[in-house]
């Protein structure tokens, strides 16, 4: 196990990585935030589902990857169709407009990893890619099969406190 310095350098970098997030959001279309092309590229990779798996796939609450959703199918990148199953559920699915933007925001997010990665040998995009690959997936494992139970943080000891006895009174 890593020494707890290794820990709090692995939170710094955490932290730097918003910078990376933030200039990945800023290449998206306007009109496309980052939410929405997250539902557009789950339904991409896991197929047509219900709103319940994307929220879980999401790890956001429901109402959340709601709002995604309809902010999405307001703009006809997806579609959302009866559930043959169960009438009062939705099945999601990729419209071709959403396919399109997926092609676009693929290209687009490509090509700026490719010039910020550009002296980055390819073994070394493939370690970070594996890297990041099993951090995601430990997380996954973790939300899968609930946190272990940790053991109690020891407090300070309670204070010694006098004890005193109390003999009954007597009556004469």
């Amino acid at each position: 196990m890593a020494e707890q310095a290794r820990y709090e350098e692995l939170i710094r970098q955490f932290s730097a990585f918003g910078a990376v997030k933030r200039e990945v959001g800023r290449m998206m279309p306007s009109g496309c935030p980052a939410g929405s092309a997250a539902v557009l590229t789950l339904i991409e990779r896991h197929g047509d589902m219900r709103m319940s798996k994307l929220s879980e796939l999401l790890a956001v609450d429901m109402s959340v990857t709601s709002r995604h959703v309809a902010h999405a199918a307001e703009r006809g990148w997806i579609e959302r169709s009866p559930d043959p199953a169960d009438k009062r559920s939705r099945i999601l699915r990729l419209t071709p407009a959403g396919r399109a933007l997926l092609d676009q925001l693929s290209r687009r997010t490509s090509r700026m990893l490719a010039e910020r990665l550009s002296d980055w040998s390819d073994e070394e995009v493939a370690q970070l890619t594996a890297l990041m690959a099993r951090l995601r997936a430990s997380f996954d494992d973790i939300r899968a099969h609930g946190p272990e139970p940790r053991p109690p943080v020891p407090g300070p000891a309670p204070p010694v406190s006098e004890q005193t006895t109390r003999t009954p009174a007597t009556t004469t």
